[in-house]
């Protein structure tokens, strides 16, 4: 490889660091404080770049927060592949191991722990329907990986039931970000953790399960 090929690969990847980094500080501070509030000269400088260098990468505030939700979907993509949800045998332990994983990560100052496509479906469904559909994008691809583990256990404990694993596992979804409205609302984690407590004991409920006792 010679030297200016080198030199090209570092200098693409320099860029790609930049951009992360970018994308990164405006997730954090969608999440901080909302969409319409961030500024990109406020992202810009907690990127570590100059705002000459945040438009080298995006042509608008727009179009760095549809990279940003692919970017969110990515990293949240990897938690919750590592996650210890997929453990159990038993589909219906594994779709209740996520609602459980769900609550435990919540916690902490709300920013750390509400949805960042959330926020911004809320804030842009009508005003940026291109940043609403990146929102969708990742909120429904996230729903979709529990849709396999709730057919499974629908066709084992109630297969003539009326309802769909698309349906449900977007309703699980729907709890979530209801949840987090609530956090905000509240200032704090704990009526949030006790709405997916709430979401646990309907899907057992759903399948015929009694419910365990629980705090939450």
């Amino acid at each position: 490889m010679s030297e200016q090929t080198t030199q090209r690969h570092k200098g693409y990847a320099k860029g790609q660091e930049a951009r992360m980094r970018i994308l990164d500080a405006a997730i954090a501070s969608v999440r901080q404080k909302g969409y319409a509030a961030t500024r990109v000269d406020e992202v810009a400088s907690c990127a570590g770049v100059t705002k000459g260098g945040f438009f080298h990468h995006f042509s608008s505030k727009e179009e760095m927060a549809v990279a940003a939700a692919m970017r969110w979907s990515e990293v949240t993509g990897q938690l919750f592949e590592a996650a210890p949800y997929h453990l159990p045998d038993d589909p219906l332990d594994r779709v209740l191991a996520y609602i459980d994983f769900r609550r435990d990560i919540i916690g902490g100052q709300t920013d750390e722990f509400t949805c960042f496509a959330g926020t911004l479906a809320q804030e842009t469904h009508l005003s940026a329907p291109t940043i609403r559909d990146a929102a969708r994008a990742s909120i429904f691809d996230h729903a979709q990986t529990l849709t396999a583990d709730i057919e499974a256990a629908k066709s084992r404990s109630c297969p003539d039931a009326d309802w769909t694993a698309d349906s449900l596992a977007l309703h699980t979804q729907a709890v979530l970000q209801g949840a987090f409205i609530i956090a905000k609302a509240d200032g704090g984690p704990e009526r949030a953790r006790e709405s997916v407590g709430h979401l646990r004991r309907y899907v057992e409920l759903l399948f015929g399960r009694r419910p365990k006792s629980s705090a939450n």
